[in-house]
C-alpha cells in the first residue's frame, strides 16, 4: 500500500472539440481489447505496490534503508530511462511494447514466487526484479499514453480516454481493496503470484488487437538527443504546466518517502497484522473512488481551473494524518484510514482536472516525447525520495521520517496555490490536433 496513488498517473486527453453523436467505443473490436488489457495491467501494478512492500516486511525482514531502496527500485527507470524512452517508443509500433511490457513484467514476478516457494528468496532478488518492472513498466506506460489517438481517431479520443482514464483511477482504487481481501486468506508470495496471472491476460487482451501501426519512416528521424529536447521543451515552456509539474513531482517525493516507511510503521510500529493492514487498505480506498465519481462535477461546480490547487491542498493537508494515528490517544486504523480516504480523494480529483488539461496541449506526434518528459519529472521524484525516507528511517526514526514526508506534502501545494489556477475558474483554452493513424 502506498500512501497514496501515484499523482499524475492517468492517460492522456488529447481534444477538446465536441464531436457529433457517435458510435460508442463499446463496440470497437480492438478498443475493447486494449481497454481489457489496460484494466488488468493496471490492476497487476497496483497489486505489486502492495504486495511487494508486505513480502518484504513480513518475510524478509527488511530493515528501513532496505526498504527505501525498494521503494526507490519501483520508480528508478522512471529517472534513469524516462526521457529516451518516448523517443524510443515513438519508433516502435506501440501494440507490440505493451505486450512485451507485460510479459516482462509477468516473468520477473514469477522468478519471486518461484523463490519463495523454494525457500531462496532474498531482498537482493526483490529489488532487482523491481528494477526489471520499473523499466517494464516506463515502456507500457509511456507506450499505452500514446496509442489511443491512432487506434480510435480523432473522433472518439476524447471518449477513449476517459474511459482508459477511468478505469485507472478505478484500478488505484480497486487494487488495495481487492489486495486487502486476498491478504486475509493468502500470504503475499500468493498475492504476487495473482499479479503475475493479471500480467498474462493483460498482454493476451493488448495482443489480440487486429490494427497494424504505420510507422513513421526511418529517413523523417531525427538524432535521438533532438527529439528528446523537443518533448522537454513542450512541457517546461508551458507557464501553468511547469506550476502543475512541479506540484506533482513535489507531491510524489514526499509520498515516496512515506512509502519507504510504511509498511514498518503499519506493521512494526502500530502493531497490524497483515489482514488488518489490507483492510486499512480497502477502507480508504473508497476515497479514490468517491473522487473518479465527483471530480467532473465538482470541475464544473468550482471551475476546472480552481479545482486543481484546491484538490492539491486537500491531499497535501490531509497527508498529516498518517503520522497522527501514532501519536493521538485511542486506536490509530481510523485516523490512518481518514487521513488515507481524504488523499486519495484529492490526488485522483486532481489528477483527472490537471491530465487533462495539459495532455491536450500536445500535438499527437510529440506525445511520447511529452509522456515520457513529464513522466521523467513527477515520477523520477520518487527514486529519490524513497532512498531519503529509507536513510531517514534509519538514521532517526519512522516517525520523524512521516512528519518530513508530511511537511513536503504541504509545501507541495504551492507551485499550483500560488499561480493563477486558483483566481481563474476556467482552464485557458487548448488547440485541436490532428491524430496520427492505425492502419
Amino acid at each position: 500500500m502506498t500512501t497514496q496513488p501515484p499523482v499524475d498517473a492517468a492517460p492522456p486527453d488529447t481534444a477538446t472539440r465536441a464531436t457529433p453523436a457517435r458510435r460508442s467505443l463499446v463496440h470497437h473490436r480492438d478498443f475493447r481489447w486494449l481497454w481489457a488489457g489496460d484494466a488488468l495491467g493496471q490492476l497487476g501494478a497496483q497489486l505489486t505496490l502492495l504486495a511487494l512492500p508486505i513480502y518484504a516486511v513480513e518475510h524478509l525482514l527488511a530493515t528501513e534503508w532496505q526498504m527505501g531502496v525498494l521503494t526507490a527500485t519501483e520508480t528508478a527507470a522512471f529517472l534513469v530511462i524516462g526521457l529516451p524512452a518516448g523517443a524510443w517508443v515513438d519508433r516502435m509500433r506501440k501494440r507490440r511494447v505493451l505486450v512485451t511490457a507485460d510479459l516482462v513484467r509477468a516473468a520477473a514476478l514469477a522468478v519471486v514466487v518461484a523463490a519463495a516457494l523454494t525457500g531462496r528468496a532474498s531482498m537482493a532478488l526483490l529489488v532487482a526484479a523491481a528494477a526489471v518492472v520499473s523499466v517494464a513498466s516506463v515502456f507500457f506506460d509511456v507506450a499505452h499514453q500514446s496509442y489511443v489517438p491512432g487506434l480510435v481517431g480523432l473522433e472518439h479520443v476524447v471518449e477513449g480516454n476517459s474511459k482508459l482514464q477511468a478505469t485507472q483511477s478505478v484500478a488505484q482504487v480497486a487494487a488495495p481493496a481487492i489486495g486487502g481481501a486476498l491478504l486475509r486468506v493468502v500470504s503475499a508470495p500468493a498475492l504476487v503470484a495473482v499479479t503475475v496471472v493479471t500480467y498474462l491476460f493483460s498482454a493476451f487482451g493488448v495482443g489480440r488487437i487486429a490494427a497494424r501501426e504505420d510507422l513513421p519512416p526511418r529517413e523523417d528521424r531525427r538524432p535521438l538527443r533532438a527529439e528528446i529536447a523537443e518533448g522537454l521543451r513542450f512541457v517546461v515552456h508551458q507557464p501553468l504546466l511547469r506550476r502543475i509539474v512541479a506540484t506533482t513531482s513535489i507531491s510524489n517525493f514526499g509520498s515516496a518517502v512515506t512509502g519507504a516507511v510504511l509498511a514498518i510503521y503499519a506493521l512494526r510500529v502500530l502493531g497490524f497484522d497483515t489482514a488488518t493492514y489490507g483492510a486499512i487498505a480497502s477502507a480508504s480506498a473508497a476515497g479514490g473512488l468517491a473522487g473518479a465519481f465527483a471530480a467532473d462535477r465538482l470541475a464544473r461546480l468550482v471551475g476546472e481551473s480552481r479545482v486543481i490547487p484546491l484538490s492539491a491542498i486537500l491531499f497535501g493537508v490531509a497527508g498529516i494524518a498518517t503520522p497522527l494515528a501514532g501519536v493521538l490517544p485511542g486506536p490509530a486504523a481510523p485516523v490512518l484510514i481518514a487521513g488515507l480516504a481524504v488523499m486519495f480523494f484529492g490526488v485522483v480529483v486532481y489528477n483527472v482536472t490537471q491530465v487533462s488539461f495539459r495532455q491536450r496541449l500536445c500535438p499527437p506526434a510529440l506525445l511520447g516525447r511529452m509522456n515520457a518528459s513529464v513522466r521523467f519529472i513527477v515520477w523520477g521524484s520518487m527514486p529519490l525520495g524513497g532512498l531519503l525516507g529509507g536513510w531517514l528511517g534509519h538514521a532517526t526514526s519512522v516517525m520523524t521520517t512521516l512528519w518530513v514526508a508530511a511537511a513536503i506534502g504541504i509545501v507541495a501545494t504551492l507551485p499550483v496555490v500560488l499561480s493563477p489556477l486558483l483566481r481563474a475558474r476556467d482552464l485557458p483554452p487548448t488547440p485541436v490536433h490532428d491524430a496520427p493513424t492505425v492502419a
